[in-house]
């Protein structure tokens, strides 16, 4: 054939997503993509409905109402924000403008899987770094770095470990690389942390840093896609050069803005994301299974070994339970469990239970 594709792109593993569908159960436990067990906010279901009578309509190009209500909530400049198709798609203008042939793109050897297919899929080389027990090492990146590297993309907190590295470790790793270097702090989880900022004051403070969030997680919007990225003024405006005018629609536009703005429900989602997970991993360690402190709304469950694992998996399959295998995370041994809501919690713990009682 004749036609073929730009250098790259066939070395693009496939990104695989979270089971959702088990046969033989018609409605499993889902736990497997990190979803917030309670839904979206009421008001942003609401605010989807009544979108229904502008859908004739195109919406607008610069997102104007959700940047300000972001920047109400959030402390920011709404300047600063660009809003874009999940997270996902922020991050991929971030490679499609600043990477290509012949450059370098950092990441962690856990961090989210779509860091080398942006990579490759810009022409650009992805250069994996090793973590230090399952947390980001900032030396080992800085070790890395060279006179091709263009971008960092660091997870904090991580997925799937949930672990976190604190902001004085950030500062420093801003503060050492090159001038010609963007450190991309992918906050998907930042809303499961208490006192961290996801890296918005060192965004203003530093004219090489950008932050990503999602509306996907805490706001419970994965089905919608929304997204966005907090940056200096002078990258935002070369990402909007690539960005579709009409990238986000009338109902992803109207349901965000209405999500965020409900602030009660962001933080209940919160609180008890943050008391069962520390439940959550209580009831793993109590079981033998080694699992780190979570800053996420999941823990990562880490096993004997893969066998292990794998039997667990299928156990959990067989009592209608979804949770995530995360060998291509470098975790053969473990399986990366979405803190659902109380009772979900508890059936899976109940679940793992009893696989370790019949092991």
């Amino acid at each position: 054939m004749s036609i073929t594709p730009q250098p790259g792109i066939m070395d693009i593993a496939l990104y695989v997503g979270g089971q959702s569908r088990l046969e033989g159960h018609a409605d499993p436990l889902k736990l497997s993509s990190n979803e917030n067990p309670y839904g979206p906010s009421p008001r942003a279901v609401a605010a989807l409905e009544q979108s229904a009578a502008t859908l004739h309509r195109y919406p607008s190009t610069d997102h104007a109402d959700l940047r300000a209500a972001i920047a109400r909530v959030h402390g920011l400049d709404a300047d600063r924000i660009i809003c874009g198709v999940g997270s996902d798609e922020v991050l991929q203008f971030i490679a499609q403008c600043y990477a290509g042939p012949g450059d370098e793109v950092i990441h962690t050897e856990h961090g989210f899987a779509m860091y080398p297919i942006l990579a490759r899929a810009a022409g650009a080389t992805p250069i994996e770094v090793a973590e230090r027990e399952r947390r980001v090492d900032v030396d080992a990146i800085l070790a890395a770095c060279t006179a091709a590297t263009r971008i960092i993309y660091l997870t904090n907190p991580g997925n799937p470990t949930g672990t976190m590295i604190p902001i004085t470790e950030i500062e420093r790793l801003a503060g050492a690389i090159p001038d010609h270097v963007i450190l991309v702090l992918d906050g998907a989880y930042v809303e499961f942390t208490e006192g961290y900022d996801g890296g918005a004051s060192l965004v203003e403070a530093r004219d090489n840093v950008v932050m990503t969030r999602t509306f996907s997680k805490i706001h419970g919007l994965g089905g919608l896609r929304i997204g966005w990225g907090y940056a200096p003024r002078e990258i935002v405006d070369v990402l909007n050069r690539v960005r579709q005018p009409f990238n986000l629609s009338n109902s992803q536009l109207m349901a965000a803005e209405a999500a965020i703005r409900d602030e009660g429900f962001t933080e209940h989602c919160r609180a008890e994301t943050a008391r069962l997970r520390v439940w959550m991993r209580e009831k793993l360690l109590a079981l033998g299974i080694a699992c780190d402190e979570s800053h996420a709304n999941y823990v990562l469950a880490r096993f004997a070994d893969e066998a292990e694992a794998a039997a667990c998996d299928a156990a959990l399959r067989a009592d209608g339970i979804l949770v995530r295998r995360v060998g291509g995370y470098g975790f053969p041994e473990g399986l990366r469990i979405t803190v659902g809501d109380e009772p979900g919690c508890s059936r899976v713990i109940d679940a793992i239970a009893r696989f370790r009682g019949a092991a």
